[in-house]
């Protein structure tokens, strides 16, 4: 009775309240912890409700709502300038909804169910915008873009400032592609686009190519520009230099599916065109091998001593699949770009300890080195690199031939944030080296594939310490990794994020328990943080883990990999229970954009349900309800959905 009366009392006192105050705390916070205090009392529902009608920014990129639970968290809002959703569950029917006069930002992901509307409208509805990014648009539905859509998104969007169009615009019909882009926006600086033939982007940027008069160039403020293309070409490169005068930031990147001929590949006169005007800070050249094993063979270390003449003020360089550049040609950039701080390399075949032996005579802080696939670095190299002693990202991804002598190098760097490590031949005992300066400052650690580890380096590097930062780990394909590794994490109390297990064959129930009562070392944090786990072709997993996989368990949880065989039907029934879930059951990489994830600053001290996805769900006051009903079937929903929808309109 007590209780119950001190309970009245509370509630008496919210009632009391201004709601202008409420409302005034509530805008402090994210649209997630809006929601999670809208379900904890009625006072604070209605309070949460008002608030969405004139918060400046709604961002819902953790979870695909259905435009049944994404209505009530846009009702009209002439004060909205950020809108960012996912919208895999989504399609035309909630343009209306998404494209609002006010906006000034709008991001859309995963708009595959979308059709060219989408484009003409934000065109037709959002002349404010500025910032404009759209994923994936009309992939699930053929040939649904006209090149009327863009048009008409370009004419009517006369403020942005970056544009984002991230899909296949190849579609459109090539001869009007190019004319409809002098209608963008002058203000624009940031272009990308997620996929354009080389002859299209060529045709673009130089539109007196097929003209009887001279026109003015398109885009003429354009500083970024990023483009996947299907060949790196000299001819794309140089229109690219000649047409945007401004340039300060370029990437490329192809995919050939054939072998590139002469005419469609970038040899070492297309380098040699390369910052002509000499604005150039940031530059990427990169061909995928996502479908062909092929490099630029056209490319030797002439081409780069070439281009590094027009590079003294780079600041950050990333090439990949240079397999004919040696160590002459990558040190000529080390010792001619005064400024470079962030180095990546891929698929440098020929790169090998000799790129970093005399580092320390250049004036060089690097803080961001990458070299993935390059087989012939040794630790001797990694020695010579760490005498950078800010490194904070180190990415040696598939280097076959480092050992614990690199880690113990690697060792030394106190203000590495990043650090991964997948392939590679360190032993438990080249793992402990981390333990004294470096895994207390690192946020993300993976060590995919490093198959000599052991539980007893997980033990050694969480042992001694009590402060950890580490959000990301990936562990995956580690035979000799078990339970007991996994109990080693659970008792570190790390504050793990996203914790990748993927074919770990020893891994089991027990893992899964553990993880679920798993806390992190933070005040007022209670349950697991995890938002995305990995537990694709782990042999240990038996129907027992799926009851630990239920809600309450696991509240934050956003993303989860299985080995769909298990058991399917409770796959299927544990997707049903938790809609927000991303259940993945093919083996498909987990995880989504990290630039583009909520806000995690603000941390909420509840310990047994997602109080955001209990308020998308219509549920009423969490404190007058019980927690045995945790399993929620299809009806259960939709009856919860609608009676949300119906308290939204009263």
């Amino acid at each position: 009775m007590e209780e119950e009366e001190e309970k009245e009392a509370s509630m008496v006192g919210l009632d009391q309240l201004p709601s202008a105050l409420l409302a005034t705390i509530m805008m402090k916070l994210d649209v997630s912890s809006i929601c999670s205090a809208g379900s904890t009392c009625k006072t604070f529902r209605h309070c949460a409700s008002h608030v969405l009608s004139f918060i400046p920014s709604i961002h819902l990129l953790e979870i695909a709502p259905s435009i049944e639970l994404l209505r009530p968290l846009l009702p009209p809002n002439p004060l909205m300038r950020s809108l960012k959703v996912d919208c895999d569950r989504l399609n035309d029917s909630a343009i209306r909804l998404l494209a609002r006069p006010s906006l000034h930002e709008l991001h859309l992901h995963n708009c595959g169910d979308f059709s060219g509307k989408l484009l003409s409208e934000i065109g037709s509805q959002c002349g404010d915008l500025k910032f404009l990014y759209l994923g994936s648009v009309a992939e699930n539905r053929g040939r649904a873009l006209h090149v009327s859509d863009l048009e008409e998104l370009l004419s009517g969007c006369t403020q942005l400032e970056a544009l984002f169009l991230m899909f296949d615009v190849s579609i459109f019909i090539r001869h009007n592609f190019a004319r409809v882009w002098a209608l963008a926006s002058t203000k624009l600086t940031s272009l990308e686009i997620g996929y354009i033939s080389s002859v299209m982007i060529t045709e673009l940027l130089n539109p007196n190519l097929e003209q009887t008069h001279i026109q003015p160039s398109v885009l003429p403020k354009i500083q970024k520009l990023s483009l996947s293309v299907d060949y790196i070409t000299d001819a794309m490169v140089g229109t690219i230099f000649r047409g945007l005068l401004s340039l300060t930031h370029l990437d490329l990147r192809d995919a050939p599916i054939i072998e590139p001929r002469l005419t469609f590949d970038l040899t070492n006169s297309g380098l040699q065109q390369i910052n002509q005007n000499g604005k150039l800070r940031h530059l990427s050249l990169v061909r995928s091998q996502e479908y062909l094993v092929t490099y630029f063979k056209r490319v030797n270390d002439l081409g780069i001593l070439l281009m590094a003449d027009r590079c003294a003020n780079m600041e950050s360089i990333y090439l990949g699949g240079f397999c004919r550049v040696t160590d002459t040609g990558f040190r000529e950039i080390l010792h001619s770009c005064s400024s470079l701080y962030k180095l990546r390399v891929a698929h440098g075949t020929l790169l090998t300890n000799l790129l970093f032996h005399d580092i320390r005579a250049t004036s060089l802080s690097l803080t961001h080195v990458s070299l993935r696939w390059c087989n012939l670095m040794t630790n001797l190299g990694v020695k010579n690199l760490v005498s950078n002693v800010d490194l904070r990202v180190l990415d040696l991804r598939d280097c076959k031939s480092l050992g614990d002598e690199a880690l113990r190098a690697i060792g030394t760097l106190s203000k590495l944030k990043i650090l991964q490590l997948d392939g590679s031949d360190i032993t438990d005992m080249g793992l402990s080296y981390l333990r004294w300066r470096v895994i207390t400052s690192l946020t993300s650690l993976s060590l995919r594939g490093c198959k000599r580890l052991t539980d007893k380096g997980i033990s050694l590097l969480f042992e001694g310490s009590s402060k950890y930062e580490l959000q990301e780990l990936d562990l995956s394909n580690i035979p000799s990794i078990s339970d007991d590794g996994i109990l080693s994490l659970a008792r570190a109390r790390l504050p793990i994020l996203e914790l990748r297990l993927r074919q770990c064959p020893l891994i089991g129930d027990t893992s899964i328990m553990a993880l679920a009562s798993m806390q992190a070392r933070e005040e007022g944090w209670q349950g697991s943080r995890l938002r995305l786990l990995d537990l694709h072709n782990c042999g240990g997993i038996t129907q027992l883990s799926f009851r630990w996989l239920k809600r309450p368990y696991f509240p934050r949880l956003r993303w989860l990999g299985l080995t769909g065989s298990v058991n399917r039907d409770m796959v299927d029934a544990l997707a049903r229970s938790r809609p927000f879930l991303h259940v993945a059951c093919h083996g498909e990489e987990l995880g989504a954009d990290p630039s583009n994830r909520l806000d995690d600053s603000y941390m909420r001290e509840y310990d047994d349900i997602d109080e955001f996805e209990q308020w998308l769900l219509g549920g009423e006051d969490s404190g007058d309800d019980d927690d045995d009903n945790d399993d929620v079937d299809d009806e259960d929903v939709a009856m919860e959905v609608a009676e949300s929808d119906a308290e939204m309109e009263q």
